[in-house]
């Protein structure tokens, strides 16, 4: 029997760790917490958790020197994969907290507060993935569980003819924004699948499964 693909938590303080470790068990991967260096960057794949703020987040990021990781992985093609606060911290600035707070820089973009009646964002909703998606291959009409007020509302990489574009899935509340990115090795997803169920241990399968 093969072994099961090892995935590292990253361990920074903050983030759904225990849920989202089950979660990750359940699709089949064998998980660590962790912010050492090397299990980080010898597991198959790592997972970027996140509650709160974004500059608290990147905080604790910034504090184990947890960018450099992920930048590194994603340098030689390693899969990475962030949750919620997790994926905000991806683009390149934040808003919450009356300020600007720098992201990772991953992708182009500002994560601000959504233009919606009622705040935060709570519950299950339905999202919209592109039709060669991978991470949700199988679910095409499945809800997901989100819990937030900000999110990215704008994607700006611009198609290169030789490059494979990011599939981008998008959701609404209030206004539509960005719900999940598939990015080479990086993907991200604003909702929690460790929280959305079946759907939600079905879409880490699909990420387990490719790395």
């Amino acid at each position: 029997m093969a072994a099961c693909p090892t995935v590292a938590l990253l361990d920074y303080g903050l983030g759904n760790v225990h849920s989202a470790a089950k979660a990750l068990e359940a699709a089949g991967a064998d998980v660590q917490l962790t912010a050492e260096r090397a299990a980080v960057m010898d597991a198959d794949g790592l997972v970027v958790p996140g509650v709160g703020s974004m500059a608290a987040c990147m905080a604790g990021i910034q504090g184990i020197r947890g960018g450099e990781l992920i930048g590194r992985r994603l340098a030689g093609g390693r899969p990475v994969l962030g949750i919620c606060v997790g994926m905000q911290v991806l683009f390149t600035t934040g808003e919450e907290g009356g300020g600007p707070t720098p992201g990772l820089d991953e992708w182009p973009g500002t994560v601000r507060r959504l233009q919606a009646d009622i705040l935060p964002h709570m519950g299950w909703a339905q999202v919209d993935a592109p039709e060669d998606s991978a991470l949700f291959a199988g679910l095409r009409d499945e809800r997901f569980y989100f819990v937030h007020s900000y999110a990215a509302t704008e994607w700006s990489i611009a198609p290169h003819p030789r490059v494979r574009q990011p599939r981008v899935t998008w959701a609404e509340h209030g206004e539509r924004f960005i719900a999940a990115v598939e990015n080479g090795p990086l993907s991200a997803t604003q909702f929690h699948p460790e929280k959305s169920g079946e759907a939600g241990i079905r879409l880490l399968q699909n990420w387990v499964r490719g790395l």
